[in-house]
């Protein structure tokens, strides 16, 4: 085998390594910011830095508290009276039309921070309404 030859081959195998090392990063880093994504969700933490990080770390509040909120329905319906429980699946279904709505008024805003307005829209009408359905279920 001639030196061409070898030095092609070399290369392949550093173009492999180089293309390995890309992916490798890549993989890392999208589980690097999944897991961030994950630490903003805690409910009482502040969200603060870039609009972009502040809007995560709302969604990712939102959503404990939209799980929270959905235990809390769930119990709530669960505990309710025959002729409660339609009325509280209609109660449940416009309130999140009203939330979904409300808060859209917001995100339509000017700028960016438009984004940041609805996203603690959209996290503080969710703790309530979470709130409201935990207390209701603690009564009982």
């Amino acid at each position: 085998m001639d030196q061409a030859a070898r030095s092609g081959g070399q290369d392949e195998k550093l173009n492999l390594r180089i293309l390995f090392a890309i992916v490798s990063a890549a993989a890392l880093t999208g589980a690097a910011a999944f897991a961030f994504a994950g630490d903003q969700g805690e409910p009482e933490q502040h969200c603060d830095g870039s609009t972009y990080e502040i809007v995560e770390c709302l969604k990712g509040q939102t959503a404990q508290w939209d799980k929270r909120m959905t235990v809390a329905y769930q119990e709530a319906l669960k505990d309710a009276q025959p002729k409660q429980r339609e009325q509280l699946r209609k109660a449940q279904r416009l309130w999140i039309q009203f939330r979904d709505a409300n808060c859209l008024y917001y995100d339509l805003g000017e700028g960016t921070i438009a984004r940041i307005e609805a996203g603690y829209c959209m996290r503080d009408l969710t703790k309530t309404r979470a709130g409201e359905l935990e207390e209701k279920t603690e009564k009982h």
